[in-house]
């Protein structure tokens, strides 16, 4: 398992989504969540803003008239700038920031199978987390609008992404066979791998080599879950998914040797052991689907 140590060491870079909260006396040029008050337009927003009222119509998904009303929370789209490090690759970037790498490729003028190099400048946007951000309390209001501050909030409430035998358990870096930066469960090929607690996806498609296809969900905070292994992602970048909703199916892509999910729980980047943080009791096995009786000849 000595492989997944390069591996872990690119899902290290986790990181939560951008911050979307500021002060209410936050200054409208520099703020990036703003609280839509009594009488205001979308065009009067994006003025004081300084942002382009196409910007932030596409970051919170407006529809047409684009009427607003008072309460209304906007995500306003600062873009930061990330300078690309040797080593560095578009799936890196994109986990470190919380930024699905579609939305960053799409930032950039690049399509998502492109290369980066280092020392080329990538626009990071600011990307809407609305189902993560609701039950997360405000962060407290960072020093500029390109700091990214993270809420320490509680742990979601975890369940299991499915119900299967523990192949094998999360290690710790320091003991015998470690780090195992999550714990492996054994299910059939095709079994749904479901979302752990609700969140948004910031990763769905072919990882590191190791870990086969991939989905990685934010939800909200420092916390995210990872699901590898997987024959098929049934979920996009992007998505917002509720706690239980299938994300994929299971397989045994990448490193696995037998139809099995490989999941990991991480706090601030940092990998927590799953099995602590779920229900000691797995959820019953979901019944097969029935298969469809032959007609006759």
């Amino acid at each position: 398992m000595t492989r997944l140590v390069g591996l872990g060491l690119v899902l290290a870079a986790l990181s939560a989504a951008p911050l979307l909260a500021q002060d209410k006396q936050s200054d409208p040029k520099t703020e990036t969540e703003h609280v839509v008050k009594s009488g205001e337009t979308l065009g009067g927003v994006a003025n004081r803003a300084e942002v382009p009222r196409v910007l932030i119509i596409e970051a919170n998904g407006l529809k047409e008239p684009y009427a607003l009303k008072a309460g209304q929370k906007l995500v306003i789209p600062r873009r930061r700038t990330h300078l690309v490090k040797e080593g560095e690759t578009g799936f890196s970037i994109a986990l470190d920031y919380g930024v699905p790498w579609s939305a960053i490729a799409g930032a950039n003028g690049l399509k998502t199978d492109a290369v980066v190099k280092p020392g080329q400048k990538l626009a990071i946007p600011t990307v809407a987390a609305k189902a993560v951000t609701a039950a997360a309390p405000s962060p407290t209001p960072s020093p500029s609008a390109s700091a990214a501050a993270l809420a320490d909030t509680p742990a979601p409430k975890f369940a299991w992404p499915l119900t299967g035998k523990v192949r094998r358990a999360f290690l710790p870096a320091g003991v015998k066979d470690g780090p195992h930066e999550g714990i492996d469960l054994l299910s059939p090929e095709g079994t749904a791998a479901r979302a752990s607690a609700a969140g948004k996806v910031i990763f769905a498609g072919q990882g590191p080599e190791e870990y086969g296809l991939t989905v990685i969900l934010f939800h909200g905070g420092r916390w995210t879950t990872t699901y590898s292994f997987l024959s098929k992602v049934t979920v996009k970048e992007g998505d917002e998914v509720k706690a239980g909703e299938r994300i994929g199916l299971v397989g045994e892509t990448g490193m696995a040797t037998e139809p099995q999910l490989h999941f990991e729980v991480r706090k601030n980047r940092v990998p927590l052991d799953p099995a602590k943080m779920l229900p000691k009791a797995q959820p019953r096995p979901e019944a097969k689907p029935k298969a469809k009786p032959q007609p006759k000849a």
